[in-house]
């Protein structure tokens, strides 16, 4: 018979009442009886009878009419009979456990419990009552049973659609927080086919010639898992799928297949197949498939609504993970970019360190400014605990570190060693080798400290000078770029070292060159001292010679007055010599700095060219004077200016031919004050000009009027210009030679 749980006990056909109400016939009922009776009869709840034997075994009694309609058993079928003969084994030990339960603790019990009639299962919710008899032992147990199957169905309903929500959560879940691809597929499978309690669920995934691979897989039977498998009748038409079918076959021997399907699902072990396409983006990615494999299976709507979910996100993670392994590939390809700037940065850093280097050896000679500038740009470039500059001896016996840059290692600088102690390092560095290894940092640690060493001959082809020394604090070795960088590093130390060494040697001899200057100048000195003294003797034995012959007789003698004058002139230009010998020397040596006056050139000039008037006039040639109203006060020594210009003047009226002009001008230019002595009609050589302020060099093929001088006036006025600070040069072109001193104001 069978049973509709859902029936309601309102359309239920009265039955004819039970021949026996607990256990006394009913032949003659009295009031309350027939109450009991009518009750029995026509409760809408399930009620049932069931003895309690005395050796604790079970039989039923009786059934109301209610019961009978819910179970299909009629009571006439059921009475004497133990729970095992119309249950279950299963259920009929759960109904033994409750009735064992009542009698043991004496006292109504209640509970909840699913039991299959004619292989429906059905949910009721069952009270049980002790019956006492006059010896108070429990002789009879009623129940009372409610039919909850539609409400167990509803929660199961709820549940399932719970189960499913929490099953889309966890892999949307896995999705957001970017599992791996493999990890959200197997987790799926896992999770899917504990959800329909079948035995296979894989992901297949089609390849590009239309077969395709399992590349996750849950199951109970022979595992398929990594196995390419082409269906042979889909094969090259994986477009069955993509066009939205989904293939349900509940039995794969009574859905009408092609044989050749049969044959694949079954030769795979499948007799239930549910499979959905996944996609990803538009195109056919795979197929999602659970499976029975031992006999058939009824597959629910709202399990292949699930499964379509289920592919649904499992093409977005597809989709993800490709997006992912993009911008993976994307920040791969910044990463070696930006890998690669950072090379050509420190590319740039090192060129920029190796032309400070070369930018310091050509601006300075002190060894110790450049080479302690390398080791501490060297430790920060390429991240060092230290940087060592070591020097070899002359015998090359002994090497001495010299230069130390240090962060968290001791302070090394100024030790000596050996080479003999560990000629294995040094023995490749003499041979001009670079040398790279690992060493074990000394003493006590609570980790191991391994640091990365290397060292860098530094040589020139003159011979090897030391090496330089680099520590970092890791075991990760030095590449070729740095070594080549160190390399250079080590030429440019090499040129350093090199020379300083040559410019002690010129200090040295520069402080032998003005030993000797001044050896010289002490013995011009001396020399002028002593020739002074002559010269005033023979003055002053002319000028008493002259007094002598001064009478007319003698004066007449026309040879006297010529000797007199020659005496007196030789006398003058000798006494002069010496004077300019003495202030030549005395402004090559240290002299004292010059008085500073502020004069007026416009007026301080005119007395100066006046004095030279007569001269050119003589000479028949024209002088001017020119200076700018509104030059501003010039600082300096006035007795020194005077004769610097006084010194030109007459050079250049001594070098002007007749009919010329002599031109002084005075201007301001720029930030200084310019001075020009110029003449026309005398145009010097290249020669000529590069030598004109050498001591005694005369111009005497020039010299139109046959003077003579020392020799020394434009050596002294270029010692006198420099001494007030100033600058002179000479030029010459187009008939015209000018002279220029300038003043910084």
């Amino acid at each position: 018979m069978n049973i509709n749980p859902t029936e309601s006990t309102m359309e239920l056909t009265k039955l004819s009442p039970p021949q026996m109400l607990f256990g006394t016939e009913v032949d003659e009922k009295s009031s309350s009886e027939q109450f009991l009776l009518s009750m029995y009869d026509s409760v809408q709840a399930s009620i049932f009878v069931v003895d309690v034997l005395e050796d604790g075994d079970f039989r039923y009694v009786a059934l109301n009419p209610t019961h009978e309609r819910w179970i299909g058993i009629h009571s006439d079928d059921l009475r004497g009979k133990k729970p095992e003969d119309i249950l279950s084994a299963i259920d009929a030990a759960k109904v033994r456990q409750h009735y064992a339960e009542c009698v043991l603790f004496g006292k109504t019990i209640s509970y909840e419990q699913c039991l299959q009639f004619q292989g429906v299962p059905t949910w009721w919710s069952t009270t049980l009552t002790p019956l006492r008899d006059a010896n108070s032992r429990i002789y009879r147990l009623i129940g009372t049973s409610s039919n909850i199957t539609p409400v167990k169905q509803a929660e199961q309903v709820v549940g399932l659609q719970v189960e499913r929500e929490q099953l889309l959560f966890a892999i949307a879940a896995r999705i957001h927080q970017s599992v791996e691809f493999e990890t959200i597929l197997h987790q799926t499978t896992i999770e899917l086919r504990q959800f329909l309690n079948c035995d296979r669920v894989l992901i297949y995934r089609f390849e590009a010639d239309s077969s395709g691979v399992i590349i996750a897989e849950s199951t109970v039977t022979d595992p398929l898992l990594g196995k390419n498998i082409t269906d042979p009748c889909f094969s090259g038409n994986p477009e069955h799928y993509g066009r939205g079918c989904i293939q349900v076959v509940e039995d794969i021997y009574a859905s009408g297949l092609h044989p050749c399907h049969i044959d694949f699902l079954a030769s795979l072990q499948v007799r239930a197949n549910l499979v959905v396409p996944i996609f990803k983006e538009q195109d056919m990615w795979g197929l999602l498939i659970a499976q029975h494999c031992h006999q058939s299976r009824q597959w629910q709507q709202t399990e292949t609504d699930l499964l379509k979910q289920l592919a649904t996100q499992i093409g977005i993670a597809a989709e993800q993970t490709e997006l992912r392994q993009q911008i993976n590939d994307l920040e791969a390809k910044l990463e070696l970019q930006k890998q690669k700037q950072k090379n050509q940065l420190q590319q740039v850093r090192f060129q920029a360190l190796v032309r400070r280097m070369t930018e310091q050896i050509r601006d300075s000679l002190d060894e110790t400014q450049v080479l302690q500038t390398v080791t501490q740009e060297l430790a920060e470039l390429l991240n060092l605990d230290r940087c060592q500059i070591e020097l070899y001896s002359t015998c090359e016996t002994l090497v001495t570190i010299t230069y130390e840059y240090s962060i968290n290692l001791p302070q090394c600088e100024g030790l000596t060693k050996k080479i003999a102690d560990r000629l294995e390092v040094y023995q490749p560095l003499l041979q001009k080798q670079p040398l790279q290894f690992l060493e074990i940092v000394p003493g006590w640690q609570p980790k191991l400290l391994v640091m990365s060493q290397m060292a860098c001959p530094i040589f020139d082809t003159q011979g090897i000078l030391g090496n330089i020394w680099l520590t970092r604090p890791s075991q990760e070795a030095f590449d070729e770029f740095e070594i080549e960088l160190v390399q250079q590093v080590a030429s440019e130390c090499a040129i350093a070292i090199r020379q300083a060494q040559l410019y002690k040697q010129t200090q040295a001899q520069v402080k032998e060159l003005e030993k000797c200057d001044q050896l010289k100048n002490q013995f011009l000195r001396t020399l002028s001292q002593e020739l002074r003294t002559p010269i005033t003797s023979i003055s002053l034995a002319a000028q008493t010679l002259e007094s002598v012959l001064t009478p007319a007789e003698i004066l007449e003698i026309e040879i006297v007055p010529q000797l007199l004058q020659i005496l007196h002139n030789e006398c003058a230009r000798e006494s002069k010599l010496i004077n300019d010998l003495l202030t030549l020397t005395y402004l090559e040596a240290e002299p004292d700095p010059p008085t500073l006056i502020a004069i007026d050139l416009q007026s301080w000039f005119h007395p100066i060219i006046e004095s030279f008037r007569h001269l050119t006039n003589c000479q028949r040639q024209q002088l001017y004077l020119s200076v700018d109203p509104a030059l501003p006060l010039l600082e300096t020594d006035i007795t020194d200016l005077e004769r610097i210009i006084t010194e030109l003047l007459s050079h250049v009226c001594k070098y002007t031919p007749a009919g010329e002009s002599v031109t002084v001008s005075a201007h301001l230019r720029g930030d200084a004050v310019e001075l020009n002595i110029s003449n026309s009609g005398l145009e010097l050589t290249s020669n000529e000009l590069s030598r004109i302020f050498e001591p005694f060099y005369h111009l005497s093929k020039h010299d139109p009027w046959k003077h003579s001088g020392t020799g020394l006036e434009l050596a002294l006025v270029q010692k006198m210009v420099r001494h007030l600070g100033g600058s002179i040069y000479v030029e010459s072109g187009a008939g015209q030679t000018t002279f220029t001193i300038k003043f910084p104001l």
